[in-house]
């Protein structure tokens, strides 16, 4: 079929069905299908006793040290902070004994040979903008034609947008976007977004699975090169066993400070973190949601996700739906991997320190949530620790502070009371008060070694490698290597407090919702960051002057902290602007091999978003569909047609949006009139959009 207007093939918006059984799994019973269980190799083995028993051993020595410095008969405050010591120390051990780890990672090749395996790239998007979006899978359709994958390979686009201006802006940029890709692009947005962005993929999959064997699952701001594409394709094609391989994304785009300071930081410090998580996983590896590789029969066969029983925050959807389908996965029987060698795998990061933690409020939610999964039938030892180290990346931010505080009420105690040094009054010899400072001192060292050597190790390793001359030079490198550590540990207190108050807003039960993420940011006002951050400063500056007054001496070890904590409004403002993150890059400072020599997809990407219509907000979104048949055209080509079972509010909002459209006297009282749900079944329905547009302007 032939538009009249545009003079080209009309082609669906969406491909025959060709659907899949995916049942919901019973977490209570075995898994029922999948490949028989293999055991890891030696090699993962031994890179998990470095970890574990690495983590294990240094949990014992800071236990056994910090009790001998209390002597015999501990306070009851000593021993909480005995109590709340160990297992931070545990954790600052296990994060650098599992880079160390990184020694045993498997040496991965693509095997040669035929590969016919279909292949879909999926996107799941949701309020973004899809110009951006949609130039990131043009280019990468462009790379699969030169890798030769364009005839196995299909994109597809499963859009959860519930607001209709911008959900007009998609299926004009996509339009537009099927005309210059090389490759099949398909466009979905679903009717309801029931269980979030799990749901969106599981429709794809329970409708259009069949035509697929492998799925590379993508975010809205990231992407994977083409022959990164080909190397996965080829490794999973080669291993019938392989039901999942991620990369690890470099996050790149990044303008302001803070942006950049994340993503220099995943740069330097991220390749050698990736060998460590690779070789300790083996074959039961982690997923995290985007830029992988995933078998569809394996998808099927395992990741049918269940609702929690309960309200949010702990019931309903599962929120890090991620995390959960590697480990049903593993259950079954599949190999999950995470491929460290593989590069070519970018995605964006958070512009400031706020939109960061609105992101980690919904981690930490879901997260939080898993907790209630460590009774699955059949769970793997490894995916279990995959679910307790996401759990305790949040919950140390309220260890973290309630040893700082225990430490400052022993402090106080100490200096406001009077040892008794003669309790029985028959007593020949005094109790002299037992406390190793020397010893606490060489642990607090010890932490801070531990903390920081992985750093270290990854700057001077940079040296050696091409990153430091294609980041501007080793000097540049350490130069930015020392400004993130000193930027991240004023960053890194108002983090604390941040995860604090969200782990308590969870338990709780304030649920996080479901907003859309923030990809290009802005600095914002003084009011906006003061709102924010005006405890955190009276905490500082209360703390600050306690402790000159009754204990000056203490304020060496906390002042990073508390400058942390003053500085934060102003740290959170300066960060956030891109001005300063101009300024850095001019000088040299938290560059990236990929902002000197951009990969060319990313490249690409932004000139072929340049050629993509402009995103029109507001109501205007809607007011050229009236006033352009071209557009109007273009939009109704992009609907899928409406399904004999709608959801129940579509029907209804269908109906009155039909009727104040018949009684309105011009389009724009009629969008008046009409509330966003009514708007947005008008936007669903080329019938009503043809009466909407035939009224007066």
């Amino acid at each position: 079929m032939v538009d009249p207007l545009d003079g080209m093939n009309v082609t669906p918006s969406v491909p025959p069905l060709a659907p899949l059984q995916m049942p919901v799994q019973d977490f209570k019973a075995m898994p029922k299908g999948g490949p028989a269980r293999q055991m890891n190799d030696l090699r993962t083995w031994m890179a998990r006793l470095l970890t574990f028993g690495g983590a294990l051993v240094i949990a014992i020595i800071g236990f056994t040290q910090m009790l001998t410095a209390f002597g015999d008969d501990p306070t009851a405050m000593q021993i909480a902070l005995l109590v709340l010591f160990t297992p931070t120390f545990a954790w600052v051990g296990f994060s650098f004994c599992g880079v160390l780890a990184g020694l045993f990672a498997p040496r991965l090749t693509t095997p040669e040979g035929p590969n016919d395996a279909r292949v879909v790239i999926v996107m799941p998007i949701y309020h973004e903008d899809v110009a951006v979006s949609t130039g990131l899978l043009v280019a990468l359709a462009n790379q699969l034609q030169a890798e030769g994958m364009a005839d196995r390979t299909e994109i597809f686009i499963l859009s959860d947008t519930r607001d209709p201006e911008i959900a007009v802006n998609e299926t004009l940029v996509v339009h537009q976007a099927r005309q210059m890709s090389p490759l099949p692009i398909w466009y979905r947005r679903r009717l309801s977004n029931e269980d979030r962005k799990s749901g969106n993929v599981a429709e794809f999959v329970r409708n259009w699975g069949g035509r697929y064997d492998q799925m590379v699952v993508l975010d809205a701001d990231s992407v994977i090169a083409g022959d990164t594409v080909r190397h996965m394709s080829a490794r999973m094609n080669a291993d019938p066993r392989m039901g999942l391989i991620q990369t690890m994304p470099m996050l790149v785009g990044g303008e302001t400070i803070f942006a950049r300071l994340t993503q220099f930081a995943g740069r330097v410090y991220g390749p050698m973190i990736a060998r460590g998580v690779s070789a300790w996983s083996g074959d039961t590896g982690n997923y995290w949601g985007h830029n992988a590789m995933i078998r569809i029969e394996a998808f099927v066969q395992a990741c049918g996700l269940p609702r929690l029983s309960g309200k949010p925050p702990f019931g309903g959807t599962i929120l890090s739906h991620d995390f959960v389908e590697a480990a049903a996965m593993c259950r079954a029987g599949w190999k999950v991997r995470l491929d460290h060698d593989l590069r070519g795998s970018f995605e964006g990061c958070p512009p400031t320190l706020l939109d960061m933690a609105a992101r980690e409020r919904r981690w930490a939610q879901g997260n939080l949530q898993h907790s209630r999964l460590f009774g699955m039938r059949g769970l793997r030892g490894i995916s279990r620790a995959h679910f307790f180290i996401g759990i305790m990346g949040f919950l140390m931010s309220p260890l973290w502070l309630a040893l700082i505080l225990v430490g400052l009420v022993l402090s106080a105690t100490v200096l406001l009371s009077t040892p008794e040094y003669f309790p029985n009054s028959y007593q020949l010899f005094p109790e002299w008060p037992v406390f190793d400072s020397q010893r606490m001192l060489w642990l607090f060292i010890a932490a801070m070694t531990l903390l920081l050597l992985p750093k270290l190790i990854a700057t001077f390793r940079a040296f050696s490698r091409p990153l430091a001359q294609q980041a501007g030079g080793r000097k540049r490198v350490l130069a930015s290597a020392l400004f993130e550590t000193t930027l991240s540990a004023l960053i890194a207190p108002v983090q604390m407090l941040v995860q604090t108050r969200q782990i308590f807003e969870i338990l709780s039960g304030r649920d996080s919702g479901w907003n859309a993420q923030v990809r290009a940011g802005h600095m914002p006002g003084w009011g906006v960051v003061l709102r924010h951050h005006w405890a955190h400063v009276v905490l500082g500056l209360g703390t600050l002057i306690v402790l000159a007054t009754f204990s000056p001496e203490q304020l060496i070890w906390l002042s990073p902290i508390l400058a942390g904590l003053i500085l934060s409004p102003l740290t959170s403002r300066l960060s956030a602007s891109p001005l300063f993150g101009r300024w850095a890059r001019m000088r040299g400072l938290l560059l990236t091999p990929e902002e000197r020599n951009p990969p060319a997809i990313l490249t690409e990407a932004a000139a072929i978003t340049r050629r993509l219509p402009a995103p029109v907000t507001g109501r205007d979104s809607l007011q050229r569909l009236a006033a352009d048949p071209q557009s109007m055209h273009r939009h109704i080509a992009m609907l899928d047609s409406l399904p004999d079972s709608q959801p129940r509010g579509l029907r209804l909002a269908r109906i009155t949006a039909e009727a104040k459209i018949a009684h309105a006297a011009t389009r724009g009282q009629a969008l008046d009139d009409m509330d966003r749900s009514e708007t947005d079944a008008m936007v669903l329905d080329p019938a009503l959009l043809t009466r909407w547009s035939s009224l007066p302007a």
